[in-house]
């Protein structure tokens, strides 16, 4: 359902915007905004029988599409209409990037730490909000309020990652041959765009914008439509934290709005996180213009349980993994390989099946939310008809859950699910499923183990559930996937270290990893600057003290070509 708004039309990009940028002012405590602003446009984000109205964020202010088109923001958990989110156009992204050009020069002139000291208030902001965020996430993902505060806090820490870049984005300085002198310095790119999904409303655009704005860059966020409510407060506590206007900006919509930001000649690079097909898609035309990008897309991550495995540990660890977020993250586990069938490899199932099924729903701490729409819901349902009609066994049925009690009031609810496979050949036990679905299968030996977990498309993540370090070692030397775990099933790296699937894998498409010191090298480029300077004429050179080699004192640089033909 599209939703039409009666407000007057922006009548063209050109006219939004003032092309006049004054002299920046730079203040001991940050900056003293001297940025363009739009010229006529006021925040126009309203509410009205609880049914929010998110609009662009463009240039400091929350400005309507410019076709007044609008598409519905779903509850999963009930269905119901909780807000409505500009469909955007074109036009509206040549907006926001003339915005983001716009205040480039003045934003990427100041010095790091005063950018720095923006993103320090911000991290407070974001840690005093933290609840009213984390209910954001709530009502429009469906997480429960212990996972979406993890969301905001896992978010906040790479904001404070950025915090740290004064201290460890410095170039380096190196007297390369006698009188010449190599330097490196990381200079912004310019405006980026940076393209993110549902699952983590909050978590997955800080793993970009926070690093892009301490480096210099401007940005444009282009966030799901499924879930804009967070970041369209996050825009705001930006805006409170000091940040000049045009620095970040957002365009809501859908295939038009990311098609627009990849083909707009002043987007310099573009991230993206979400599936395997679109990221490709979204590789491949960026690579076709010439762009730098970095798209993330699915996964399909594999656990193996040794026999000597801890079992209370790893079955709890287990069911996290795979029922945590209804299982709707791109490290959540997806296939557990059971190596053998003695009476430990009965336990640690039995001990799995018990502690799944006793996850009830709702959005209280320990408890298990929707996943976000029909369409998933669906989809996920697919896989587990069609693995019980190719003879898999149902182990836990979370279908029953669209029947109970707590479904009435409508929502996309299904249970944990697991389905023990007796063929590798099943299309669950291949293919991304993005829902709370774990499949078992049973292998005889560490080699089949690995060959199952090495022939998978993506390269995500792979973890080994064992109590001895050699065993450990064998696998995670072995692993075909970027993010390795040692009785972890959700071996995400925390920073400084960066994430990041595979290159030449269905999880990785373009270039460097999206945190860490993989997202400083993406957000800058590397100048190289070379220098020779005159002999100084004193005393001391004329005399004797100081002469270069070339004169014949000292060890000779016969790499030392500088000056001669």
């Amino acid at each position: 359902m599209v939703h039409i708004d009666k407000r007057p039309r922006i009548d063209s990009t050109e006219e939004t915007l003032d092309k006049t940028i004054p002299p920046n002012v730079e203040s001991p405590t940050g900056v003293i905004n001297a940025l363009p602003a739009m010229a006529t446009t006021k925040p126009t984000t309203t509410t009205k029988d609880n049914i929010t109205e998110v609009n662009n964020y463009i240039n400091g202010s929350f400005v309507p599409p410019i076709k007044s088109s609008y598409l519905p923001v779903i509850n999963p958990s009930t269905s119901k209409e909780v807000g409505s989110v500009a469909l955007s156009s074109k036009d509206d992204v040549s907006a926001a990037v003339s915005a983001a050009s716009a205040a480039f020069p003045a934003w990427s002139n100041l010095t790091m730490k005063s950018r720095v000291a923006i993103l320090l208030k911000f991290h407070y902001l974001i840690r005093e909000h933290a609840t009213e965020l984390a209910k954001l996430i709530v009502i429009e993902n469906g997480k429960n309020m212990t996972e979406a505060l993890a969301d905001v806090a896992k978010g906040n820490e790479t904001v404070e990652y950025a915090c740290s870049l004064p201290q460890i984005a410095q170039g380096k300085t190196l007297q390369v041959s006698r009188e010449v002198t190599c330097m490196d310095r990381r200079d912004a790119l310019g405006v980026v765009a940076s393209i993110v999904p549902f699952n983590f409303p909050l978590m997955v655009p800080m793993w970009t914008v926070p690093i892009a704005l301490a480096c210099g860059n401007t940005v444009v966020l282009k966030p799901s439509e499924k879930v804009p409510l967070t970041m369209m407060r996050v825009a705001e506590l930006f805006k409170e934290a000091g940040l000049p206007d045009g620095v970040f900006n957002m365009v809501q919509g859908t295939k038009e709005v990311v098609e627009a930001l990849i083909d707009h000649p002043t987007v310099r690079a573009v991230t993206f996180v979400g599936s395997s097909p679109v990221a490709n898609i979204v590789a491949t035309r960026c690579r076709n213009l010439n762009k730098r990008v970095t798209a993330l897309g699915g996964a399909k991550n594999h656990l193996i349980a040794l026999p000597d495995c801890e079992v209370e540990g790893a079955s709890s660890d287990i069911v996290v993994s795979f029922a945590g977020c209804a299982g709707q993250r791109c490290m959540a586990a997806s296939v557990l390989l059971v190596m053998g069938d003695g009476e430990q490899q009965k336990a640690l199932q039995e001990k799995i099946i018990d502690k799944a099924s006793k996850i009830e729903p709702g959005s209280e701490a320990g408890k298990m939310g929707p996943v976000i729409d029909a369409g998933s819901y669906e989809k996920i349902m697919k896989y587990i008809e069609k693995s019980v009609e190719n003879g898999a066994e149902l182990l836990l049925d979370g279908r029953s859950w669209s029947k109970n009690e707590f479904a009435k009031n409508g929502g996309c609810w299904i249970g944990p699910t697991i389905i023990k496979h007796s063929s590798k050949e099943d299309a669950a036990m291949k293919e991304e499923i993005f829902g709370p679905v774990l499949s078992i299968y049973q292998v005889k030996s560490w080699s089949e183990a690995i060959e199952i977990e090495n022939g998978n498309p993506f390269g995500n993540a792979a973890s080994v559930y064992t109590t001895n370090g050699g065993h450990a070692e064998w696998f995670v030397s072995r692993f075909r996937a970027s993010m390795l775990g040692i009785n972890i099933g959700i071996p995400v790296p925390r920073e400084p270290f960066s994430f990041g699937g595979l290159y030449g894998t269905q999880s990785k498409y373009g270039d460097m990893d999206i945190t860490g010191d993989g997202a400083i090298e993406f957000f800058t480029n590397r100048i190289k600057v070379t220098s020779k300077w005159p002999m100084p004429n004193v005393d001391e050179f004329i005399s004797g003290e100081g002469l270069s080699p070339a004169t014949g004192h000292g060890p000779t640089d016969h790499a030392n070509f500088a000056g001669t033909m």
